[in-house]
């Protein structure tokens, strides 16, 4: 199962405040813990929304609407893609992770198979191809 588990901004995050030399320490060695588990398959911290845009397609046309946005609890300031057997896998990882203030949210990604019959033959030689090159990109 995959899950994406996004970081939670906060005030912090949105002023555009670097971690420290121990914090980036201290995340190194808890990423380090996660790959060698085989379960860290990505992760990334995000600049501020400030530096950032939305796009809105409630219109006619899609509008752009430039950042920063309200609500810095709101707003995802890094992120883990993560491999794991269950949801309680996740949560027993994520509950090892160097934070001392804020929270996460992890989502279970959606497989291929859970499409049933709507995600035809041809569309999921589609999207595997999609992955594999995306995997080459990165």
């Amino acid at each position: 199962m995959r899950f994406l588990v996004m970081v939670m901004g906060d005030e912090a995050t949105e002023s555009g405040k670097l971690p420290t030399t121990e914090e980036l320490a201290e995340m190194g060695n808890y990423n380090e813990e996660l790959v060698k588990a085989g379960v860290m398959l990505t992760g990334e911290g995000l600049h501020p929304s400030s530096k950032g845009v939305r796009i809105d397609y409630s219109g006619e046309k899609p509008v752009v609407i430039d950042g920063p946005f309200a609500e810095a609890k709101e707003l995802v300031a890094g992120f883990w893609m993560i491999q794991t057997q269950s949801l309680e896998e996740a949560v027993d990882w994520l509950s090892r992770a160097p934070f001392r203030s804020g929270h996460v949210e992890i989502r279970q990604v959606f497989e291929d198979a859970e499409f049933g019959d709507a995600l035809t033959p041809e569309l999921r030689a589609q999207s595997e191809r999609h992955r594999t090159q995306g995997a080459k990109n990165a």
